[in-house]
C-alpha cells in the first residue's frame, strides 16, 4: 500500500509539473511581442471606423428592415464599436449591390452586404451580368430560415390553384428580377403545376409591387413567408381578406394558414415528375437561406472571425430580439460557417439540374 501511494504521489507531481510547464509555456506565447501586436491589432482596427452595409434592394422591403435592424446592433458587439451606415444599392434584381460588395468594395472588412439568397440561381445558369462567386463571399449569418407564399388579390376571379392551371389568361404577377421570388416561383409553378403565369418584371422593389397590385398593375406575387406576416401592408391585407394565399412551400402547412396547400401536396396531387421534385428543391433552398450578410472576398480572416462572432452576438442580443418580437419577426438565425458550407454545396449541382435552371429561370 505504501508502495501504491507513493507511486500515486510521484504521478501527480509528474502531473502538476506538466500542467505548470504548459501553463509557462502559454504564458510565454501571450506575451510574445508579435501575439501581442496581433491581438492589439484585432481589438484596434475598427477603433473609429465606419462599416458600410450594402443592401442590394430598395427600402422598406424584409431584406432592408432587417439589414437595418441587424446595423443598429452589431457595431457594440465589434471591438472598437465602429458606426454601421445602410446603404442601398439597388438594381437588375439585387445583382448590382452584390457585384459591388464583391468585386468593387476593399476587402478590409469595412464593407457588408445584405443580398438576395437566390441570387445563386443567376450565377448557375451563367448570366453575365454575375460578377461574383456565391460560395465566395464571406457569410457572417442569417436572422431566419423561411419559405415562401404565392398570393392573389382576393377580388380575382382565380381562387385556387385549380383555376390557375385551367385560366384562359394568365395571372400577371409582380416582379424585381430573375433572383427574387415574384420571379422564380412563378416559374417553378409553371414547371411543376403546369400553372402559366404573365410576369411583369422590372419593379425596382417590394413597396413598388405593393402600389402595383392596389393600382390593379398586377395581381398576385411571390414573398417570404415572415414578410407576409411580419410588416404592412400585409398584416392588414391578410386581416382584411383583400388578398388570398394560394400556396406555400414549407414541409408543412404553417398553423397561421391551415387552409392553404403545399407545394408538395400539390405536386404529389397533380403527379409532378421526378425532375420538377429535384428541382423544386434545388430551388427552394434559396428561402431556407433567409437574409444572408457577407463580407468581401480575401477580407482577412481574423476580421472576418471578428465579424462572425458579432452577428451571432447581436442576433442573441437581448434588445434586438425584443425589437424584432414587436415586429412580430421570428428569430432562427443561421451560423456564418454553416452558410458557407451550405453556399458551396448548393453551387455544386449537376449539368441537368443546371439546364432545367435554365429553362425555368430563363423565359420572359
Amino acid at each position: 500500500m505504501t508502495r501504491g501511494f507513493q507511486g500515486s504521489y510521484k504521478s501527480s507531481k509528474v502531473q502538476a509539473f506538466n500542467i505548470l510547464g504548459l501553463v509557462f509555456v502559454l504564458t510565454l506565447e501571450l506575451l510574445n511581442p508579435l501575439n501581442l501586436e496581433r491581438a492589439f491589432a484585432q481589438a484596434n482596427f475598427y477603433q473609429g471606423k465606419t462599416i458600410t452595409l450594402v443592401v442590394s434592394s430598395t427600402t422598406g422591403g424584409g431584406y432592408d428592415l432587417w439589414a437595418r435592424l441587424t446595423a443598429r446592433h452589431i457595431g457594440k458587439h465589434i471591438p472598437g464599436n465602429p458606426s454601421i451606415v445602410v446603404q442601398n444599392m439597388p438594381g437588375a434584381g439585387n445583382i448590382i449591390g452584390a457585384n459591388y460588395v464583391y468585386g468593387v468594395a476593399k476587402p478590409d472588412g469595412l464593407t457588408l452586404g445584405a443580398v438576395n439568397p437566390a441570387l445563386y440561381f443567376d450565377q448557375l445558369v451563367g448570366r453575365p451580368e454575375v460578377k461574383f462567386d456565391w460560395a465566395k463571399f464571406n457569410w457572417l449569418g442569417s436572422p431566419e430560415k423561411n419559405d415562401i407564399v404565392y398570393y392573389m388579390r382576393a377580388d380575382q376571379p382565380l381562387k385556387s390553384v385549380e383555376d390557375l392551371r385551367n385560366a384562359k389568361e394568365p395571372a400577371k404577377c409582380g416582379s424585381t428580377g430573375t433572383g427574387s421570388t415574384g420571379h422564380y416561383i412563378p416559374r417553378l409553378l409553371e414547371e411543376t403545376l403546369g400553372v402559366k403565369t404573365h410576369i411583369v418584371s422590372g419593379y425596382p422593389g417590394a413597396g413598388d409591387i405593393e402600389l402595383a397590385i392596389e393600382r390593379g398593375e398586377v395581381f398576385c406575387w411571390s414573398l417570404l413567408l415572415a414578410t407576409y406576416f411580419g410588416r404592412e401592408p400585409y398584416r392588414h391585407w391578410h386581416k382584411s381578406g383583400y388578398v388570398r394565399v394560394m400556396l406555400q412551400t414549407g414541409a408543412k402547412r404553417d398553423a397561421r394558414l391551415k387552409d392553404v396547400p403545399t407545394l408538395n401536396e400539390l405536386m404529389q396531387q397533380y403527379k409532378t415528375s421526378e425532375a420538377g421534385r429535384r428541382i423544386a428543391k434545388v430551388i427552394l433552398t434559396a428561402a431556407t437561406l433567409g437574409r444572408p450578410i457577407g463580407a468581401t472576398p480575401g477580407t482577412p480572416a481574423d476580421r472576418v472571425k471578428i465579424l462572425r462572432d458579432a452577428y451571432a452576438k447581436a442576433i442573441a442580443d437581448p434588445e434586438l430580439l425584443a425589437e424584432a418580437a414587436k415586429q412580430g419577426w421570428e428569430v432562427n438565425p443561421t451560423k456564418g460557417e454553416e452558410l458557407q458550407v451550405l453556399s458551396k454545396e448548393v453551387m455544386t449541382q449537376p449539368k441537368e439540374i443546371v439546364e432545367r435552371m435554365k429553362w425555368v429561370l430563363g423565359r420572359e
